[in-house]
């Protein structure tokens, strides 16, 4: 079988100290797949939880990396939509079972098959055991099945455009679900790489936006990006007078937490979706809050290809960017770190030319 030589940098067991450079192979594209040659990628939070084994079903070889800018070098021979040369993008998925009913609905995100979606790396979202893996975007190349290759609009600018892929559909996808728009009051927790893009979008898609956050100084940030109200967490009085205010809070924080902080900010009928937690809460619900105002408390999980698409043409028309700072990927720890002490402002993105260069 044909494979492509490729190089990353990823974490080679579960005793993390780093990632390193390593050397793996790909197998040459199917009659329905495409060979990518890695232009950028986003540095997730996830990235971290994964290298780290904090999920506890972590595959290694580990390379991270779910957020690829890339272009077209070599097409399948049934590939219509696409051709060398284009500038396309790989999200978070590269396959699904495609016939339960999430996928035959174009929801693979929630895709019920006995493995669930495919993960760009990592393997199976539901390890089977099999020792299945995948290699993510932080390497040279990366080979997709055509149907889960996005398209970048040319209004994007293709070095910051890679958070959208993750970041960007992670919170377009629960906005859209509970039908956010003109006349909404929505909350944002946290200021991060996935809420910075939540209140842009949200904005753009006519709330009226508020940003819950610890940090003082990301009170500017916030008006910045579309925010009408800033509420720091920190401040009791302050959230006890913003109480039964919100239609919607979208919770973005990527660690444990008490979600009770956050529940009596909102109205009769209200609701509040945790998308950046994977893991248990810090404390028990409080379910008296919920019933006595008829609140919901739910998750979402990044979102589907057809989503990721619409959130792409999206931010296209409405300017829509993450902020990104451009890193070599030979300072990919070093962005770790940063990003672990909540440094980064406000997602790092790798150029991945930086790879052919020595280590």
């Amino acid at each position: 079988m044909e494979t492509i030589q490729a190089k990353g940098y990823g974490a080679s067991n579960s005793i993390f100290n780093g990632l390193s450079e390593m050397k793996f192979e790909r197998h040459a594209p199917k009659e329905d797949e495409v060979h990518i040659e890695v232009l950028y990628c986003g540095v997730c939070h996830s990235d971290l939880h994964q290298v780290k084994n904090d999920w506890k079903n972590t595959i290694y070889p580990c390379v991270p990396g779910h957020e690829v800018i890339g272009r077209v070098v070599r097409a399948g021979s049934a590939v219509t939509t696409f051709q060398v040369g284009d500038v396309v993008g790989v999200g978070c998925m590269i396959d699904s079972c495609g016939t339960c009913a999430p996928c035959q609905e174009k929801e693979e995100n929630y895709c019920e098959g006995p493995v669930s979606w495919t993960a760009t790396y990592n393997g199976y979202m539901k390890p089977d055991g099999s020792g299945y893996n995948t290699y993510g975007g932080y390497s040279t190349d990366i080979v997709v099945k055509e149907s889960f290759v996005l398209r970048i609009p040319e209004a994007l600018d293709i070095k910051a455009v890679a958070p959208i892929l993750c970041a960007g559909v992670t919170t377009y996808a629960p906005l859209k679900h509970w039908k956010i728009g003109p006349g909404h009051k929505v909350g944002v927790v946290g200021l991060g790489g996935l809420g910075h893009m939540a209140v842009q979008l949200a904005a753009a898609l006519g709330a009226e936006v508020t940003v819950i956050t610890s940090s003082e100084e990301k009170q500017g940030d916030a008006a910045k990006l579309g925010a009408r109200h800033v509420i720091l967490s920190t401040d009791k009085k302050a959230v006890e007078q913003h109480e039964l205010t919100l239609d919607f809070i979208l919770s973005t924080i990527p660690d444990s937490y008490d979600i009770n902080d956050y529940v009596n900010l909102l109205r009769r009928d209200g609701t509040i979706v945790t998308v950046g937690l994977l893991g248990e809460y810090k404390k028990p619900l409080n379910n008296m809050d919920v019933a006595m105002h008829r609140r919901s408390v739910a998750g979402s999980i990044i979102g589907s290809i057809q989503e990721t698409q619409e959130v792409l043409d999206f931010c296209a028309q409405h300017h829509i960017l993450p902020e990104v700072e451009m890193i070599p990927i030979q300072d990919i720890n070093k962005a770790f770190d940063k990003m672990q002490d909540e440094e980064v402002h406000y997602r790092y993105v790798i150029d991945m030319q930086s790879l052919k260069e020595p280590a």
